[in-house]
């Protein structure tokens, strides 16, 4: 089933109850497919972002909604999914369904054939093998340090995003990097910075298969290789506000044990890329619970005491405001390895997509989740999976 052009896509913002919708968009290669179809079920409930941020190949998701008119943005998504996908070799399995490979193992047989085709041949409009190799060239060189090359994404980044609009600042952007020197992760913010095609390519810049970004005479690597969730930035940064997150990631925590070596490379994968996603969260909602604790305790001091230097201090980080995560999560196919990630497949693609785009109508058919939160912590998480509702 090829994913089709909704044209009455919604465009009128919704009314919700909180100051800030934000778009929190996980690193994972060609997984990200699931994001634009989460996005495009946003858009049609009308819930809009006011902040989107995003770590690798969400970096590039971000960047591609964040630089187009509301209108316009579930179709440059998907204009850049599909070319991307583009392989006259395997096309034919996503255009004729009676060609479509049945079975997880025929599906795992196609699915390392793609990921294969995209070690040696690379990706349409993104990344493409280096020639000469990279020990051919000097030490110290760029060239020398990676085994593909970025031009193509760059110059597809100029044709599907307007820059221009990132850096009006209609709705705040950030992507996660580390700069190479220093091993520090940063943020590339539209309220700091002005954000370039150069700064959505650092963030996905993952050795030593891509090499690092030059920007302003550093050098930059992908953000996931510290950070692959960039929830911290959106809810510690900045004004303090009533918040909605929407947080999609693209590697799941929980997995079965594997049973052999391919197995142990992707679970270690998704160990690695979603275990900060929990961690941040819990840490996030045991600061909140202090912060609302502390701001109910200093409404009940006398004039005298709220007046104080000590009071004052403690009042700059105390505060009422709540915050809603909702999760959603990519949950993989049997016949999906350790490859899922460069397995640049338009079969593949597309099931991603529809998966993120139906998972998100699940999600938002229950109310609960675009409310605000009632309890002491003022937070609360929403994730379909582990609660197991429909």
């Amino acid at each position: 089933m090829n994913i089709q052009l909704q044209p009455d896509l919604t465009v009128a913002k919704r009314d919700l109850p909180f100051e800030c919708v934000a778009l929190v968009l996980q690193g994972g290669g060609a997984l990200g497919a699931y994001q634009a179809g989460v996005y495009e079920a946003l858009a049609e409930a009308g819930i809009h972002p006011d902040w989107v941020a995003g770590v690798s190949i969400g970096a590039i998701n971000a960047a591609i909604i964040a630089g187009n008119e509301p209108t316009e943005r579930v179709a440059k998504l998907r204009a850049f999914w599909q070319e991307i996908t583009a392989n006259p070799l395997l096309d034919w399995a996503a255009a004729v369904n009676a060609f479509t490979p049945k079975g997880d193992l025929p599906r795992a047989l196609f699915n390392q054939l793609s990921a294969t085709y995209a070690v040696i041949a690379g990706a349409a409009g993104f990344f493409a093998l280096r020639q000469p190799a990279p020990w051919l060239h000097p030490n110290g060189a760029l060239e020398s340090t990676s085994f593909y090359e970025t031009k193509l994404l760059k110059s597809t980044l100029e044709r599907l995003v307007d820059f221009d609009r990132i850096n009006a600042g209609g709705m705040r952007f950030s992507v996660g990097a580390v700069n190479v020197r220093t091993g520090n992760f940063v943020y590339f913010d539209n309220t700091t910075h002005t954000i370039r095609p150069e700064h959505v390519m650092a963030s996905g810049s993952l050795p030593p298969g891509f090499p690092a970004v030059e920007i302003e005479g550093e050098y930059y690597w992908d953000g996931g290789l510290i950070s692959n969730t960039p929830l911290e930035w959106v809810v510690e940064q900045g004004p303090r506000q009533d918040t909605l997150a929407f947080q999609v990631d693209l590697w799941s925590a929980r997995g079965e044990s594997p049973r052999n070596l391919a197995e142990v490379v992707m679970r270690q994968k998704e160990i690695q890329y979603s275990s900060r996603t929990r961690a941040n969260t819990d840490q996030f909602k045991r600061y909140q619970r202090a912060r609302n604790t502390l701001a109910s305790l200093l409404s009940k001091l006398p004039p005298d005491l709220l007046a104080s230097e000590e009071a004052r201090t403690l009042n700059s980080i105390a505060d009422h405001k709540v915050y809603n995560l909702v999760q959603l999560i990519y949950r993989s196919k049997h016949y999906e390895g350790h490859s899922k990630d460069y397995e640049f497949s338009r079969l593949s693609m597309e099931e991603h997509w529809r998966a993120g785009y139906h998972d998100a109508v699940r999600t938002l058919r229950h109310p609960e989740a675009l409310q605000r939160p009632r309890n002491q912590e003022g937070v609360s998480t929403f994730d379909l999976a582990v609660d197991g509702r429909e």
